[in-house]
């Protein structure tokens, strides 16, 4: 897998994944290293619904190797609660808890909620402190309100540097794959029903060219599979690193 090339799932710690993924007599301290002996990256997606402890995140770095990296999700605090009003007490607190895992963070993703829409001033403030008091970190961002896509928005990211995720949900999600940053970021939700349904060679076929073709232009590619259930997710992974190592 080349460098610039990050593709896994959206976490680990899925119980349903036991006997399927996990050998059975396995400790579920001990997932996260069998994890990394098959993938180069994952998403934090526990933390979006309860930050870990500092402790927690320590032994995650113990686990893996050197260069392993992790995407962790904003809390969801700050994205659903607050709705991105206020967001200096929630990012101090999450960067007080991920600061020890900086060497080995990819982006921090942000997912935003369906009522959530664009607001100029809102999204001008978040962006302008996450790349003056946390410049030394990479974002990432989902929308999941189509006026997010629009023209001044986009704009607005690509000033900043904060990448679009191209959120591949079928037609569940809005999709684009406008390139806002230097992070090229894919969620794959799966393609009929959400979470519950695997990719056919053909799609993720046409993912592996583009990923190929992004490396090659200098970008940094990250894909995660977020579709878990029946253990999809990683068994398309799995896949889509065949097809480009091709």
């Amino acid at each position: 897998m080349k460098s610039r090339i990050h593709i896994g799932t959206s976490g680990w710690s899925y119980k349903h994944w036991k006997n399927i993924f996990y050998p059975p007599k396995l400790k579920t301290t001990e997932w996260i290293s069998f994890y990394s002996e098959h993938f180069n990256t994952t998403e934090i997606n526990g933390s979006f619904y309860k930050l870990p402890s500092k402790e927690t995140v320590i032994e995650w770095t113990k686990k893996v190797p050197e260069d392993f990296m992790f995407c962790p999700k904003m809390s969801r605090f700050l994205t659903h609660m607050k709705k991105l009003n206020e967001p200096e007490e929630p990012l101090e607190r999450f960067f007080g808890i991920f600061q020890p895992m900086k060497k080995m963070m990819g982006p921090v993703l942000l997912q935003l909620p369906g009522i959530l829409k664009f607001n100029y001033d809102k999204a001008n403030h978040l962006y302008h402190l996450l790349k003056t008091k946390y410049r030394n970190y990479e974002f990432v961002i989902e929308v999941r309100h189509r006026a997010w896509l629009e023209k001044e928005s986009l704009a607005l990211m690509k000033k900043y540097n904060i990448g679009l995720v191209i959120s591949q949900s079928g037609e569940k999600f809005p999709y684009s794959e406008m390139i806002t940053s230097k992070n090229i970021y894919i969620r794959f939700h799966g393609p009929q029903q959400l979470y519950a349904s695997s990719y056919c060679d053909e799609m993720l076929k046409y993912f592996a060219r583009k990923i190929i073709e992004w490396e090659k232009e200098g970008q940094e590619v990250w894909a995660f599979f977020n579709n878990d259930v029946f253990g999809y997710a990683f068994k398309d992974a799995k896949r889509l690193i065949q097809m480009v190592e091709k």
